[in-house]
């Protein structure tokens, strides 16, 4: 019997070691880089009602239904459809899955290998900053300092380069000592971490004179930006969702095909929900009162953690330690995640292809790394990757809500939530309602409108 047959399937050995990798691979730079500036660029506080709104009536139920599957096949998603599915063109859902973690983890990797940049260039600047004169800038000359280097090392090519096959190293290691020895192991470790560094940063955010202008922003609601914008933010927002739960890319269904029978698999949603959905929100604490101190725009864009950040550190008091901290944050967040994108990919080489889990990860390293060289030295091609889980995760979750809504017998469907009757399934007509009519019909009408929208950008006249 191979390492890729089912027989030999390694699985999480505790409740807190699945809670622990499934929010590690929810909560990563989608949390802390992506959601403040795209809660910036939505109205703050309104984008984060439209967001919560979509975790609970589509995020959940679609997590829901990738454990479903995963655990009841205990397969990577190619295999799972296949297995559930047999005689079916369902598969192609896993197939789905796997391009997407492909050209997310390319991109994303890049994103990650930034953080070891910053994280090095944080002791550099401080340990300079007298010669440089950070402390006679303005936030104006801040900015522009920044963005220069931002730009500089974005464009010098191999540096990126560097730091992208770091962070794929690292990624590659903990992934290859397997499901328990790596992503357990590491999972535990870093997700405490995480969270704790990112409380001590919360504190130090909002005691800034002037942060509770960043706070308003956050929780106060200004429904004038819905109106002016309703079709962007609604989509952003349903985007975000899919994004920071790593739904509809695969992950969960593999995860969820190393989750123990006994364990409670809609506890468990709620659960990598809530601490995703928390550390979203509190990223956004640690962040926009700062931004709001200091005068910045909080609609500052991807940048605005590599740009605007950097700068508001320099002003701040000890700015040499709250850097480090923040950027070593970023760099466990990265890490929980690209493990959990390449463990998607490990699982369908190594279980399609029968290939032991040291050669899977090699050639997924080799394969992603080809596209991560791409995205770092082309943005358009970065740009094109980034935008792409707006459009391919909602699709997948699509086609996920469909199979469980539709196809999947109800009976097997309750027996895994249920756990074979260990657990009451009394919210299960919910449920089912749920992914039979609200997410598949929400998606549905929600991609169009990104496609229209995105077709609209592209070719003004069309319109």
């Amino acid at each position: 019997m191979g390492e890729g047959e089912p027989g030999l399937r390694d699985s999480f050995s505790s409740k807190f070691g699945v809670i622990a990798a499934a929010a590690g691979s929810a909560i990563g730079l989608g949390n802390i880089w992506r959601f403040p500036y795209v809660a910036g660029q939505n109205g703050g506080a309104v984008f984060l009602i439209i967001y919560l709104l979509f975790i609970a009536a589509i995020g959940i139920p679609v997590m829901m239904s990738e454990f479903i599957i995963g655990r009841s096949a205990q397969r990577n998603p190619v295999g799972a459809f296949k297995r559930i599915a047999p005689g079916k063109k369902w598969y192609f859902i896993g197939l789905l899955g796997v391009v997407s973690a492909f050209i997310i983890l390319a991109f994303y990797t890049v994103v990650a290998g930034w953080t070891l940049e910053y994280l090095i260039q944080s002791v550099k600047w401080m340990a300079t900053s007298g010669r440089l004169g950070f402390s006679q800038m303005d936030n104006a000359a801040l900015k522009e300092f920044f963005t220069g280097h931002y730009q500089g090392f974005i464009d010098g090519k191999w540096r990126p380069i560097l730091w992208f096959v770091v962070m794929m190293f690292f990624t590659g290691y903990i992934v290859i000592s397997g499901v328990k020895n790596g992503i357990e192991k590491y999972a535990k470790i870093l997700m405490p971490v995480l969270f704790l560094l990112l409380i001590i940063l919360v504190v130090r955010s909002v005691t800034l004179e002037g942060a509770g202008e960043g706070l308003l922003f956050l929780f106060r609601p200004d429904f004038s930006q819905l109106v002016q914008a309703p079709v962007r933010i609604i989509i952003e927002a349903l985007g975000q969702a899919f994004f920071s739960l790593s739904i509809g890319m695969g992950t969960l269904i593999t995860y969820g095909s190393y989750i123990q029978k006994k364990e409670n698999l809609a506890g468990t949603a709620v659960n990598v929900a809530a601490a995703d959905t928390f550390i979203a929100v509190v990223a956004g604490m640690a962040i926009f009162p700062a931004v709001f101190a200091f005068g910045i725009d909080p609609g500052e864009g991807p940048e605005l953690v590599y740009i605007t950040l950097p700068a508001i550190f320099q002003r701040m008091p000890g700015g040499l330690i709250w850097a480090f901290m923040f950027f070593l944050l970023l760099c466990f967040a990265a890490l929980t995640s690209t493990i959990s994108v390449l463990e998607v990919i490990v699982a369908y080489f190594s279980e399609q292809l029968s290939m032991t889990r040291r050669n899977a990860a090699i050639l997924a390293m080799v394969s992603v790394g080809f596209l991560g060289i791409l995205c770092a030295l082309s943005g358009k091609v970065f740009g094109i990757f980034n935008a792409s889980p707006d459009l391919l995760l909602p699709l997948g979750g699509f086609f996920i809500v469909l199979f469980i809504g539709w196809f999947l017998p109800k009976d097997k469907s309750r027996q895994e939530l249920s756990s074979g009757g260990t657990y009451r399934t009394k919210y299960y007509r919910l449920f089912i309602f749920l992914v039979k009519f609200v997410a598949p019909l929400a998606i549905a009408f929600l991609f169009i409108l990104g496609v229209y929208s995105r077709l609209i950008t592209l070719f003004p006249g069309a319109g």
